[in-house]
């Protein structure tokens, strides 16, 4: 069974394809080493300029050319750097020479590979016989060869095999030899390392690493390419050892520049496999009918240019894998697409019941899209036919399926149904969910800051909790802690990074309704400035990089918002001037982003990586545990990053914004998506709702479905240019009249501004002075209003002092995009930088 097909049957069917989108791992799994793909199209490796290829490893060298007696006089000189074990590395350099001089070969690189070192790994010292003047045995005499083969390594008087290395036990000899080799290359690398504000101990491993390669290629290190790099990747891979040493020291060589500009950034983008060509995606299937194969890989060209490179895959799944493949084993010869009756019913008898995989036997869970992709198969050939016959008309059949046979209405009203039902359960735990996540991420960072004020074995305490500063041995930059109730050994370093980005992501998810690739899109790029055309207030705005809809779009970035994405940015950016660049995999077009300074980036490993989706929906998931919420079966809830989008249109629609608007806004090119996803409240939505579609019809019974208009467009801008207040913003929603007759002091939708303070702090000293008044004059009635008014006064003022104490001004850095955007609007604009 081939990779493919494992997948489709465990996501229930080639539907699954369909929905990976959206499908991403609950709950974190420690993964375990894997072994190399088998060799075939699925396994192709990945094609490196001829400057970037592995060196090959050379016979013949000076060191391993030279005499006896020049080889040990150049160990000498190395031994003398090491005087506690000199006489021991001497006896056992003369051992390994006398057992190599009885091999055969002209150098001592031929007679190491004759010797059967290579092929006994760990006990290769066994298969050297004892010295005529050796003093001791058993392990003494082992450690002695052992030392021997050290200095011959670091001599470079013999280069073993990668694997024979990753076999050894070295404790100083690789270091040493990096140092022999090349002592600028290993200053340069720890200088690198050091302004690349990497935290933990995690140098001494690339420097492990770089000097086994070092060893086994020779060389400098501005010799090594990015394919003695992948080399070593795929021979620790071969093992089948988990490779926890990372791929810093691949990060490491590339800053430090010795791959040049066009080499891959990261060592996964190096060896990673690119998007498969439509041969190899119908090749994989292994069809035996070559004009029908030659047939659907023509068919897969067309369609290329118009799907990405994961629907291409689920396409060539659908037809060669579960149409054409499954004829093939129940009809051997068939070569043709004229189906005869029972074979095409067959076939779709099959179809309903997976046949391969863990999941064989199961009811397939959507046949109808395989239904729907071979019918369109049929219906494209029919149509490009009429306009080239010579190419596609010999082909054209009758297709074996009806369009009753693929109709969605009744499974789309069903999840439909689903979907609402979902968000209805989901809307009212949400302020539980932020409350959470926020609550988390302060106690996290709480414990963080009051761990790193204490020293070794300290013991603070946080919220009534008592907790011990842990400090291991050798130190690590990470804060770890004992908890003194339970004794749990916590990594607050990694708890409140953890907390931080759950608390980011929900915010940013549940105030912008952008898609997960969206949101993990977002870059320091992505902010710009808007002028207003009749205020010239400047408005900060979040430019959306084109997703699904291939077209992008500008997002009002609110106060809520704007505090996110400044501790995101402060976070990200640290100690440095900028944020870094990292590449980010596109896992729809099976290839990488030019690196950029994305928003959401961690250090994983001393690198800084970009987040994925399985990191965010784990964050969720662990969310979710932490705030104990069921449905009415008892089941726990769980937070799927899109149910914060079909919350945001519902919200958006309830709240009286138009649906053309709140279209434009989610980036919907049709209507009825943007009304499919809002929830349907028997109470008030279906009520609202109607009442709103009846009277823009007799108004405006068909102009509701054109394009956004330069006037609607203003009249939507001007309902935030009359925001502005005396004592700051007023934050009713759009559309919605002042119900307060402009009585802001009472108003719940005021929000204030810090900067204002004095001026209702004056306001409530008046109010005080007309109590005093009323209360002289016995004016009743006035004193009831004033009092209200004194109340909601106070209340502002403590909403100012909070508001001042708790945000702090942080510069965006947003950059100027004057050129390249501006307002959807038949009007001017005007863009210039915050």
């Amino acid at each position: 069974m081939t990779t493919v097909e494992a997948e489709i049957d465990t996501a229930g069917g080639p539907d699954g394809l369909a929905a990976a989108r959206g499908k991403v791992a609950g709950r974190e799994v420690r993964r375990q080493p894997r072994p190399l793909p088998r060799p075939g199209a699925d396994s192709a490796e990945v094609v490196l300029p001829a400057a970037q290829q592995s060196r090959p490893q050379p016979m013949e060298w000076p060191q391993t050319c030279s005499g006896r007696s020049e080889v040990e006089a150049m160990l000498s000189v190395l031994t003398a750097r090491w005087p506690g074990s000199a006489a021991k590395r001497a006896m056992g350099v003369r051992q390994v020479l006398d057992w190599l001089e009885t091999l055969p070969g002209d150098t001592w690189q031929q007679r190491w590979q004759a010797s059967g070192a290579e092929q006994a790994g760990h006990d290769w010292a066994d298969l050297v016989p004892l010295g005529a003047g050796s003093r001791g045995g058993g392990t003494a005499q082992v450690s002695v060869i052992r030392f021997g083969v050290s200095l011959l390594l670091i001599g470079q008087v013999i280069r073993p095999s990668l694997a024979w290395l990753l076999d050894q036990k070295h404790s100083q000899t690789l270091v040493r030899a990096f140092a022999a080799i090349d002592p600028t290359g290993l200053a340069d690398l720890r200088r690198v390392y050091q302004t690349g504000q990497r935290t933990g101990g995690r140098l001494p491993r690339a420097v492990n690493i770089l000097a086994r390669i070092l060893i086994h290629k020779g060389g400098p290190l501005s010799a090594v390419t990015v394919g003695d790099c992948v080399h070593y990747w795929r021979v620790h891979r071969e093992r089948g050892t988990n490779n926890a040493e990372s791929t810093l020291f691949y990060t490491l060589l590339f800053d430090l520049g010795v791959f040049g500009p066009d080499a891959p950034p990261t060592l996964t983008a190096a060896t990673r496999r690119g998007p498969m060509s439509c041969a190899e995606l119908i090749d994989r299937y292994e069809i035996a009918c070559t004009p029908i194969r030659d047939l659907l890989v023509e068919y897969l060209s067309v369609r290329k240019p118009t799907v990405d490179h994961t629907s291409l895959a689920g396409i060539a799944a659908h037809l060669a894998l579960l149409f054409w493949k499954d004829l093939e084993r129940h009809h051997p010869g068939i070569d043709s697409l004229d189906l005869p009756a029972e074979v095409a019913a067959g076939w779709k008898q099959r179809l309903g019941t997976i046949t391969h995989g863990h999941a064989k036997g199961r009811r397939r869970a959507v046949p109808e899209n395989t239904l729907m992709c071979v019918r369109s198969f049929y219906a494209d050939l029919a149509h490009w036919a009429a306009e080239d016959p010579a190419r596609w008309g010999r082909f054209v059949a009758p297709c074996p399926i009806r369009a009753s046979e693929v109709s969605f209405k009744k499974r789309r009203q069903h999840r439909k149904a689903m979907m609402d039902q979902r968000t209805r359960t989901l809307a009212p735990v949400l302020p539980t969910l932020v409350r959470v996540v926020t609550e988390e991420h302060q106690r996290a960072r709480a414990r963080f800051e009051a761990a790193q004020r204490v020293g070794h074995l300290a013991e603070f305490t946080v919220d009534g909790r008592a907790y011990r500063r842990w400090v291991p041995a050798p130190p690590s930059q990470r804060v770890l802690a004992i908890e003194q109730d339970t004794g749990a050994r916590i990594d607050l370093t990694q708890e409140q990074e953890r907390t931080f980005w759950a608390f980011a992501s929900v915010e940013v998810l549940r105030h912008t309704g952008v898609r997960i690739e969206e949101m993990l899109e977002l870059s320091h790029y992505s902010f710009c400035a808007y002028t207003l055309p009749s205020t010239g207030e400047v408005v900060p705005m979040l430019q959306v990089a084109p997703s699904k809809t291939d077209a992008e779009r500008l997002l009002l970035v609110s106060p809520e918002l704007g505090e996110v994405l400044a501790a995101i940015i402060n976070r990200v950016r640290g100690d440095r001037s900028t944020i870094p660049l990292v590449s980010q995999w596109d896992g729809f077009e099976k290839q990488w982003s030019p690196r950029m300074p994305f928003l959401f980036q961690r250090s994983i490993g001393g690198q800084q990586k970009p987040i994925t989706r399985t990191f965010v929906a784990q964050e969720l998931d662990r969310a979710m545990r932490l705030t104990g919420l069921t449905d009415a079966s008892g089941q726990a809830l769980r937070f799927c990053p899109h149910d914060f989008r079909r919350i945001f249109a519902t919200d958006a629609l309830r709240a009286g914004l138009p649906p053309h608007i709140a279209a434009k806004i989610l980036g919907h090119v049709d209507l009825n998506t943007t009304l499919g996803y809002a929830a349907i409240y028997p109470e008030d939505v279906i009520t609202h709702h109607r009442a709103f579609i009846a009277r823009r019809r007799s108004l405006r019974p068909s102009e509701e479905y054109r394009d956004l208009t330069s006037a609607e467009w203003d009249e939507f801008l001007a309902h935030f240019e009359l925001r502005k207040v005396e004592l700051g913003v007023c934050t009713r929603d759009f559309g919605t009249p002042c119900v307060h007759e402009h009585a802001c002091i009472r108003c719940p939708a005021l929000r204030p501004d810090p900067s204002q303070r004095p001026r209702l702090e004056v306001i409530l000293a008046n109010l005080h002075d007309r109590k005093a008044e009323a209360e002289t004059q016995g004016w009743r009635g006035e004193l009831a209003g004033l009092e209200v008014s004194i109340a909601a006064a106070e209340h502002k003022l403590t909403a100012m002092r909070e508001l001042a104490a708790r945000h702090q001004v942080t510069h965006l850095g947003m950059p100027d995009f004057g050129s390249v955007t501006g307002r959807a609007s038949a009007g001017e604009v005007s863009c210039r930088p915050a």
